[in-house]
């Protein structure tokens, strides 16, 4: 005579457990998804209609998550416009993008060292705005 083994007894709970915390973390990360770009949307209309106020904003790692990958800019002297791929900027991704301005320089009306700031318009999905080069200020005087 034998008993059962613990797996027969208590294998069948283990496993709905285990299915059911994947299918919690997947909804939570739906969740997640869906309230970085609720909240990168808000800050974009805010920016696009208002003009700002750049702050609270949300971070580069919140806005890729939410699928929004493009900063559209515009030159405060030239007026011209360039969407930037959030993905190619060298920070850390939980850096709110408002601190990303000052960082940002139009290289078409730049006049030896001095390059004039730009000012973000709004955050898309896809570029909207034909390919413009820019460079980071740390990487001119290479």
């Amino acid at each position: 005579m034998s008993t059962k083994s613990r797996e027969s007894i208590w294998g069948g709970r283990i496993r709905g457990a285990k299915i059911r915390a994947d299918g919690a973390r997947e909804a939570a990360a739906k969740a997640i998804r869906e309230a970085d770009r609720a909240e990168a949307e808000a800050w974009s209309i805010r920016m696009e209609g208002y003009g700002g106020p750049a702050q609270p904003a949300p971070s580069i790692g919140q806005c890729l998550n939410g699928g929004l990958g493009w900063l559209e800019v515009e030159c405060n002297r030239c007026k011209t416009r360039a969407s930037l791929p959030l993905t190619a900027i060298r920070r850390p991704r939980d850096t709110p993008l408002w601190k990303l301005e000052a960082s940002l320089k139009c290289r078409s009306c730049r006049k030896g060292r001095y390059a004039p700031p730009v000012h973000m318009i709004k955050l898309t999905a896809t570029r909207e705005i034909t390919p413009y080069k820019w460079v980071h200020p740390e990487e001119e005087d290479r």
